[in-house]
């Protein structure tokens, strides 16, 4: 048996530490960042975070994020990307590397000034980092419990799943606490009507049921409605509930009103961290809107409690002492280095974050100036990577999991993109003003009989939306509106 050896050459791409570090700070939201600047700070005695009260002593330059900041930010980045490629294999120019930190710290101050500027005019929202099961527990330590019973009441607070329902038998919390069902029974009956009431319910109909005992509406139609003929609740049939009760279908309509005020997941955005608030990544508001005038728009990065930082001084004099204890600057070339692309990725993140967004709003101004969603332009990832010569892949990753706050609410960044569909006329219209249309036919229908998906799919077609029942049951689903059926009302 012969081997033989082959030798060629291939092409691979190889990520860098430097560039995964960018990628990965890029697409993370600016809740998560936070935390991630917490772990790098306490890893790296290198860096340092400046003092509030020096950042209020720099005067300001009238500048906003419009302006020269965050250019020369992304200058200094790019230029330090330069000098990382020239010396790769040798030791890096660390006298550059501070002269550009500094740099760095005086743009950090003058957008301080100009984020103190603006924000005097935009509120921007803080979190409130409670979770609903803090909330819950604190509530349970002001119950009159034994030390067995807050035990269960613990347990049972743990096992709420996202939508705040009690996600655990009750025989094995009984088991786990060493507890009869009847004792886990009794902490659970207090803990469902505790703020919001329905929370810990095993079920939809026992969520909304525990809501209206909280209301006081045991006797009225909707609580017996709910309780005795939940069947026909839910299939919305009005006639035999009506029979059942001795009352009218319009008693029937007006009871099926009031459990439409209830909550039926009420753990739903308190439950998961991540939904319990959405604090905005970016700021967007109009500064200049006359009728003769181009309008103008502010956008600005929201760093939330992010501080600004700097290289830390007695190790930089470490670094730049050739004939120091080697040991020691050794450790600390390794910490500047990792400072050195720590820094780089967030200049880099501030930079292609600011630059997106302003893409966005130049191709979504109608939106900006009315925010009606029919205002909105058909555009996808493709048209901003284009517009700002960047990779379609860095866009998806700024647009991920990202918000901005407009003069409208807080919206997502994905929530600009959407496809476009050609009109009878030739006009591109974006899918999500065909999806506002669908809603405006729907509100003006006739309850006591609504219209079909093929009714409402002949209906768009006369405003030009050439598009089939499929495609308006899928749109439907998206906007979270029932079937037919579903929506009747007498």
């Amino acid at each position: 048996m012969q081997l033989s050896q082959v030798i060629g050459l291939k092409q691979e791409m190889v990520a860098q530490p430097q560039q995964i570090l960018r990628s990965e700070l890029i697409q993370t939201p600016l809740l998560q960042l936070e935390a991630r600047f917490q772990q790098e700070f306490e890893q790296n005695p290198l860096l340092e975070i400046a003092d509030e009260r020096e950042l209020d002593q720099v005067q300001p330059e009238g500048e906003t994020l419009e302006s020269n900041a965050v250019k020369e930010a992304k200058e200094n980045s790019e230029d330090r990307d330069a000098k990382d490629a020239e010396s790769e294999e040798r030791e890096p120019d660390w006298e550059a590397f501070f002269d550009d930190q500094e740099d760095a710290r005086a743009d950090d101050r003058r957008m301080y000034k100009s984020n103190q500027s603006l924000a005097e005019a935009v509120e921007i929202p803080q979190a409130d980092v409670q979770t609903l099961g803090e909330d819950l527990i604190e509530q349970l330590r002001m119950d009159k419990f034994t030390d067995k019973q807050m035990v269960i009441g613990e347990y049972i607070v743990g096992s709420l799943d996202v939508r705040g329902y009690l996600d655990a038998p009750l025989d094995l919390i009984a088991g786990l606490t060493e507890s009869s069902r009847e004792e886990v029974e009794t902490v659970l009956h207090s803990i469902q009507r505790y703020e919001p009431a329905g929370v810990a319910a095993r079920d939809l109909r026992e969520c909304l049921l525990i809501q209206l005992e909280v209301r006081k509406k045991q006797d009225e139609p909707a609580y017996l409605i709910l309780r005795d003929h939940f069947d026909e609740f839910v299939n919305r049939r009005f006639e035999p509930i009506a029979s059942a009760l001795g009352i009218t279908p319009q008693d029937v309509q007006r009871a099926f009103e009031v459990i439409a005020t209830l909550n039926p997941r009420p753990g739903e955005g308190v439950i998961d961290e991540k939904t319990n608030y959405i604090l905005p990544d970016l700021v967007v508001e109009i500064i200049q809107h006359d009728e003769d005038e181009e309008p103008e728009f502010a956008v600005m990065l929201n760093d939330g409690n992010i501080p600004s930082f700097y290289v830390n001084d007695e190790l930089k004099k470490l670094i730049l002492k050739r004939n120091s204890d080697k040991e020691a600057r050794e450790f600390a070339m390794r910490k500047a280095e990792s400072a050195r692309w720590f820094i780089n990725a967030i200049m880099q993140r501030r930079t292609t974050m600011l630059r997106t967004m302003r893409a966005i709003v130049e191709r979504q101004k109608p939106w900006f100036l009315t925010g009606r969603d029919a205002d909105l332009k058909p555009m996808i990832l493709q048209d901003i990577a284009e517009d700002i010569s960047m990779d379609i892949s860095t866009i998806s990753r700024v647009s991920r999991e990202k918000y901005v706050q407009t003069p409208y609410g807080v919206r997502e960044l994905k929530f600009f993109f959407n496809d476009k569909m050609t009109m009878e006329s030739g006009d591109d219209v974006s899918t999500r003003a065909i999806k506002e249309k669908l809603k405006e036919i729907i509100a003006e229908e006739n309850k006591m009989k609504p219209l079909s998906d093929q009714a409402i799919a002949d209906q768009l077609k006369t405003f030009g939306y050439e598009i089939a029942r499929r495609t308006v049951q899928k749109y439907r689903e998206q906007l979270n509106i029932p079937v037919k059926r579903l929506r009747r009302q007498v």
